[in-house]
């Protein structure tokens, strides 16, 4: 770290998801490098998909930390991991149909160190889960944590194929979602058809701003993620 500056990289910490602003201290790995970070989610291994730039120590002090370029060691780990999560999955998966609950499992993460175990899911309203999570615990050993997630970023966790039958534009290069109305889709005189603007997720496409001439973020009558009457 050179004197009064802090040098930041930026790193995706799963396929398709967004670049965040990570503190590399002395390091400055090279593009797509395996990292190992630690944030609020514990050790996740991630890609560079920034290079550094050089920010204020204070300024860097609230980031995720680089704690070292990934060993084949840390590789392998997250590879078993991805094994046992899934294993996790079918479990959690489970225990929420016997008992009944209104919510349905998106995806599940383990920590690097598998310190903590990461349940994400969907569900119309709040969901007491605190019977799940004591199931979970005394099932797995380990720190658990459930996360609601909106039907945009349950989209871009499972994947899939879009009407316009290529892969998911969230999934395969869509890093942030932005603001989409009903007046990018009035504007382009498309048919205000909720089956034909409604993408996978159930929400406005977000391939109706790509063509749209304005270019800014226009306002309109349904903000980001709104549901259309009848798309569901």
């Amino acid at each position: 770290m050179s004197e009064g500056r802090a040098r930041v990289v930026g790193v995706r910490l799963r396929p398709a998801g967004p670049v965040t602003n990570v503190a590399a201290g002395d390091v400055e790995p090279a593009l797509e490098t395996a990292v190992v970070v630690e944030g609020e989610r514990g050790l996740e291994l991630g890609w560079v998909a920034r290079r550094g730039r050089w920010s204020t120590p204070e300024q860097a002090a609230g980031l995720p930390r680089l704690i070292r370029i990934a060993t084949p060691q840390d590789l392998e780990a997250e590879a078993e991991n991805r094994r046992l999560a899934d294993e996790a999955f079918a479990i959690c998966a489970e225990l929420i149909e016997s008992d009944g609950l209104p919510m349905h499992l998106v995806d599940t993460r383990y920590a690097l160190d598998r310190s903590r175990l990461l349940f994400f899911f969907t569900a119309p309203e709040r969901v007491d889960f605190r019977q799940l999570v004591r199931q979970l615990a005394a099932r797995f050993r380990t720190r658990i944590e459930l996360r609601q997630v909106g039907p945009r970023d349950a989209a871009r966790m499972l994947g899939g194929i879009g009407p316009c039958g290529r892969i998911l534009c969230c999934t395969s290069f869509l890093r942030e979602f932005s603001t989409v109305t009903i007046r990018m889709a009035k504007e382009q005189a498309l048919a205000l058809n909720p089956e034909s603007l409604s993408g996978v997720c159930g929400r406005l496409k977000c391939c109706l701003r790509y063509e749209w001439a304005n270019g800014s973020e226009g306002g309109g009558s349904v903000a980001q993620g709104e549901v259309l009457a009848g798309a569901e």
